[in-house]
């Protein structure tokens, strides 16, 4: 199978941390208004968008997901205040911190959604789930090894140099 057929046939898995208020509310109305999207996304309801520690979305991509979306409130209508803008300034250092680690920024997502707009949520996921499509699987990193246990390719010392 070619590279092409490959990207063809890829459907990407896109973690979607959405505050509690107002984008999950948007995904809510976007399927009660029966609107299609892609059903690439997991969505993980939070509290506010602010409170999504950049470690959590280093842990799904580890995990293997190959995209994660944050989605809260418009700027100044977050319901704790400046929070959202907080998750804009994390979102900023993320996007440097994964083009150091050699990651597509674009992987990373951020985006604005109130209750009332579950047809530009489901567009935001579309549009994500397509660029993602494009970048193709994350593949990284490799799974770890649980503590306690060797792998099968790694030598014993004891075999070592005996």
């Amino acid at each position: 199978m070619s590279a092409l057929d490959n990207t063809n046939t890829f459907e990407p898995v896109i973690i979607g941390f959405t505050c509690n208020w107002c984008s999950y509310r948007a995904a809510d109305l976007a399927g009660t208004s029966r609107i299609k999207y892609p059903p690439n996304v997991r969505l993980i309801r939070v509290m506010c968008s602010g409170r999504i520690d950049p470690t959590f979305v280093l842990k799904a991509l580890s995990d293997g997901a190959d995209g994660v979306m944050i989605a809260g409130c418009h700027p100044g209508e977050c319901h704790y205040l400046e929070q959202n803008y907080k998750a804009l300034r994390r979102h900023r250092l993320l996007q440097k911190t994964l083009a150091q680690f050699g990651i597509e920024p674009a992987r990373v997502r951020l985006t604005w959604a109130s209750a009332a707009e579950g047809a530009l949520f489901a567009q935001e996921i579309a549009t994500m789930v397509d660029e993602v499509k494009q970048l193709g699987p994350l593949n990284w990193p490799a799974r770890p090894v649980p503590v306690g246990s060797v792998p099968a390719e790694i030598p014993v010392l004891s075999e070592v140099g005996a």
